[in-house]
């Protein structure tokens, strides 16, 4: 089992970046001896770790594949993990994530729901960077009231373009 740790944790405050250490960790298992691979922030600021396809597959023209990972996650207690897509193949093939949640307590394989937006077919081959995990805080403990009514907001039930162009 490898523990990775992030490098920092980036606040902004007054227009500077401030850097404090993380005790976050999140644990990978490799559960494909060789064939899978760690995911990896290849800059210091990235949002998301690189996940890797852990086998060769083709992502057929106007469908869906899944592509394991090889890799099993424990992810701190509050947050979730988001399978994203990443923006190079989404700009260049059209390629996008689907179903990218990943709960804290889940352990088995990760499997990326890789869509094909175009009319051709894209092969993944083992080792392509697919998709990208984004940790993201969440409130686990929140309590859901029925209610009589909801507070007024100034958008209120606007919805898909409500506030502007």
């Amino acid at each position: 089992m490898q523990d990775i740790q992030s490098r920092s944790n980036v606040c902004y405050a007054n227009g500077a970046i401030q850097k404090h250490l993380s005790l976050q960790l999140i644990r990978i298992l490799r559960i494909r001896s060789g064939d899978a691979f760690s995911p990896a922030n290849r800059s210091e600021l990235a949002a998301g770790y690189d996940l890797y396809a852990a086998e060769a597959a083709v992502v057929p023209a106007r469908g869906i594949v899944g592509v394991p990972t090889g890799i099993a996650v424990a992810i701190p207690y509050g947050t979730y993990g988001r399978v994203a897509p990443r923006s190079g193949l989404a700009a260049k093939h059209s390629i996008d994530t689907a179903a990218g949640v990943v709960d804290a307590d889940y352990r088995g394989e990760i499997k990326v729901l890789l869509f094909n937006h175009s009319d051709t077919d894209y092969p993944i081959a083992a080792g392509d960077r697919i998709a990208q995990f984004i940790l993201e805080k969440i409130v686990p403990d929140a309590e859901v009231l029925e209610a009589d009514s909801l507070p007024e907001s100034v958008r209120g039930a606007g919805g898909f373009g409500s506030t502007g162009k």
